[in-house]
């Protein structure tokens, strides 16, 4: 059996030794990597071959890659490497892997071309001054030889063990059942569908009922259709932790102890020592990392149970290596990984990066995918506001850098220059004298950066510096089709303003890069996988999803049955009641009327919703006011996670009372209260999103792309149903429970509404 290997990851595995060194220092663009490489080629000769692909074999070991390019007429072999700043600052181990790279490149071409011997010439490119700095040197084709024999023979025996693990992984999973022996009703449907879906390598939308297991449902048939579809790795990317904490629940579920599930977690919860930078003269996890890092691998990989964040941070302690950068080293032998979206749907994801790299064949999960529209959306857009460019003007840093200060103070006029009356306007494209200046007083502050890579950054010079790549990144694809430029009101000033600093902050505008459609940038990620599933109970309607997130024409849909009665949940439309705002004074009595009329008829825990913190207040306000022997318990503004806990451990199968909470909030969806601890829902409002300024500009764009009607759908209606019925999810979670949702505005009567609600429910 061979094992195929990228040339970029043999040697990341076997040529990194040393420090973990991270220092902050301004990297290009991926645009800039491309048209850099583009430079570089075009400055060669005719004959000059470009993106050389290579390939051989060492035993079981078929390593490929592709080279930059390679000049004939010289007998040269380039790889070209673009960067920002002073190349002499380079950290040593970055620049023996690079050679790495490309003595592994040249012995491919010695042998592929039958050639004697070859030049290497390591090119890097500076971004800024288009200055090329070449390091060469010429090597036999039996030195290049030795070294491919080398590097191959350090990773040989890891390949034999990954070979030996794939074939008892795939044994294992072919004859995997079902761990608890039978469906439940509507989970074999949906896991039928994610099989097939995997067998035909198609994109599958899946809207399946709360409470039928949906995280085992897919989990299980993708990874029975792993071996025949020669999946290397399975990717489950949920919204929250929790989603996240129950698909590493149904692994542990599965009778497959040979296989390795990996949870990944954001940088600041698995930072050992988030006082100290990531490099070896600061942190002592990240000195030596690459020395310690095989056996740290090894005993990772040797693990039966599932590696967690409790159990990488373990295991990191151990070997004394950074758990975080450790977790991301373990993703390649990893066969299970589990992550939030953005490991694979934002713009600099590493699990997408890593599958584009190593050519891995992923089966993708999304877990609630009705959260990803929104996530999408915030993945692309960019926010700059001015009391973040007078902070940096305030840095240290700026004081005393003079093209800095220069530069800053270009931006801060012309960004003063954009003030308005107006509350809020929309750019037919960014304003071009504000956009030079921002990449002016960006490359000013690049510079510097780079120029003092050991330096600390100051905090807020880097802050606004990251927030302004991050939006002049998002502007190379800038389109109409799928994003704005707007400006609106700033209504706050950065701490410590006075006079005309203050005043200058308030007339300059909050100026952002917004995103509506994510489709175009979701699509390509989507096109990665062999096969992917994306599946919530609210995906209704299958088209406006379809439409947002860029499914392909041929993907498939499901609408899986529910395996709940009708009589299970009563769901009851308080026609008499109004939640529109002018309405709002009026309903406090109708609504109390309601809730206290259901708790009398039958006593226990109910979850009452809201549009806003405000009328939650003035709602349980009235209740308490006119029936104070009913026990009732409030959702705060910004409450910690101990306080969510508490919130929520008072739902007891014992205990009674009223709960009330904000609609599309922390306790709005994805918590799990069967049996006797949630018995009833109250949702007093539709969900809409506010109608401003804002919302119009995504009806009218989504109106302009996918047709009449649908604007309005797409921005108001669809989101606003989607929290309502996950709300109403919360109620019924087992085929026992029963319960009942009163679902309190006239307008929950109105047909368009009724379509977007569950087909099950027998409204009343």
């Amino acid at each position: 059996m061979i094992y195929g290997v990228a040339v970029r990851e043999l040697c990341e595995f076997s040529a990194k030794t040393g420090d973990l060194d991270l220092r902050f220092t301004p990297a290009p663009s991926a645009l800039e990597g491309i048209e850099g490489h583009a430079r570089v080629a075009s400055r060669r000769g005719s004959d000059y071959e470009r993106e050389v692909s290579l390939s051989g074999s060492f035993e079981e070991l078929l390593v490929r890659g592709r080279a930059d390019g390679f000049d004939a007429a010289r007998s040269r072999l380039e790889e070209v490497k673009t960067h920002k700043g002073r190349l002499d600052r380079q950290p040593a181990t970055h620049r023996a892997l690079h050679w790495a790279q490309l003595r592994i490149y040249g012995a491919l071409l010695c042998a592929e071309r039958e050639l004697d011997e070859v030049e290497l010439a390591l090119v890097y490119f500076n971004i800024g001054t288009e200055q090329e700095t070449v390091f060469t040197e010429r090597c036999k084709a039996a030195e290049l030889q030795a070294f491919f024999a080398e590097h191959c023979g350090r990773f040989l025996a890891w390949a034999r063990q990954e070979l030996a693990h794939r074939t008892l992984r795939d044994g294992e999973l072919q004859g995997l059942s079902f761990p608890h022996g039978e469906f439940r009703a509507g989970q074999r449907m949906l896991a039928t569908a994610v099989y097939n879906a995997a067998r035909s390598g198609r994109c599958l939308l899946a809207q399946a009922p709360t409470g039928i297991g949906k995280t085992l449902g897919t989990l299980f048939p993708l990874l029975k259709a792993a071996p025949a579809n020669e999946l290397d790795k399975v990717f489950f990317l949920a919204a929250k932790t929790s989603g996240r904490q129950l698909a590493l629940d149904a692994m542990r579920q599965l009778p497959a102890p040979g296989l390795r599930v990996l949870e990944l977690v954001a940088r600041d919860k698995a930072c050992e020592h988030p006082d100290k930078a990531c490099h070896g003269e600061s942190c002592p996890l990240a000195q030596g990392f690459y020395d310690r890092l095989p056996a740290a691998r090894a005993a990772a990989v040797a693990q039966a149970l599932p590696l967690d964040q409790a159990r990488v941070r373990e295991l990191a302690r151990e070997h004394a290596v950074c758990p975080y950068y450790l977790s991301q080293e373990l993703v390649r032998w990893a066969d299970v990984v589990v992550g939030d979206y953005n490991y694979f749907f934002d713009g600099s994801a590493l699990l997408y990066s890593l599958t584009q790299t190593n050519d891995w064949r992923v089966g993708l999960l999304v877990d609630e995918a009705h959260n990803l529209v929104d996530r999408g959306r915030s993945m692309y857009s960019a926010e700059l506001h001015p009391e973040s460019l007078a902070d940096a003007r305030r840095s240290v840093t700026a004081r005393k850098n003079g093209a800095i200060k220069r530069a800053l103070d270009k931006l801060r006029k012309t960004w003063h220059q954009l003030k308005s009356e107006e509350e809020y306007r929309v750019c037919s494209e960014p304003p071009a004298d504000w956009v030079e200046a921002l990449i002016n007083a960006n490359g000013s502050i690049s510079e510097h950066l780079a120029e003092h890579p050991a330096e600390p950054p100051d905090a807020a010079l880097q802050g606004f510096y990251l927030e302004a790549l991050q939006f002049l990144r998002l502007m190379e694809s800038l389109d109409p089709a799928h994003s704005i430029v707007d400006l609106s009101k700033n209504t706050q000033t950065a701490f410590g303003s006075r006079g005309k600093d203050a005043a200058w902050q308030l007339e300059s505008p909050v100026v952002c890069l917004r995103n509506i459609v994510p489709a175009p940038h979701l699509q390509p990620r989507l096109q990665a996988a062999h096969t992917s599933t994306l599946f919530s109970a609210t995906v209704q309607p299958p088209h406006c999803y379809a439409d947002l997130l860029g499914l392909p024409e041929t993907h498939g849909y499901v609408d899986v049955e529910s395996p709940f009665r009708a009589e299970q949940l009563k769901v009851h439309i308080a026609r008499e009641v109004s939640t529109r705002w002018r309405d709002r004074a009026a309903s406090l009595d109708r609504i109390v009327d309601r809730i206290a009329a259901q708790y009398q008829e039958r006593p226990g825990n109910y979850l009452a919703f809201f549009s806003s913190y405000d009328y939650l207040q003035q709602v349980a306000d009235r209740l308490a006011e006119r029936h104070p022997e009913l026990p009732q318990w409030r959702q705060q503004r910004r409450m910690g996670e101990q306080e969510q806990k508490a919130f929520l451990a008072r739902f007891t199968a014992e205990s009674q009372g009223v709960a009330f909470a904000v609609l599309g909030g922390a306790f709005a969806e994805g918590i799990d209260l069967p049996g006797q601890r949630l018995i009833g829902a109250f949702i007093a409002t539709l969900g809409l999103p506010q109608v401003n300024p804002v919302t119009e500009q995504f009806r009218e764009r989504l109106e302009a792309r996918f047709g009449k009607g649908r604007g309005y759908d797409y921005a108001y209606l669809v989101p606003g149903l989607q929290k309502v019925v996950q709300a109403a999810g919360r109620v019924i979670r087992t085929t026992e429970d029963s319960g009942v949702v009163h679902l309190m505005d006239d307008r929950f009567g109105k047909p368009e509404v009724k379509g977007l609600l569950p087909g099950w429910w027998e409204l009343e």
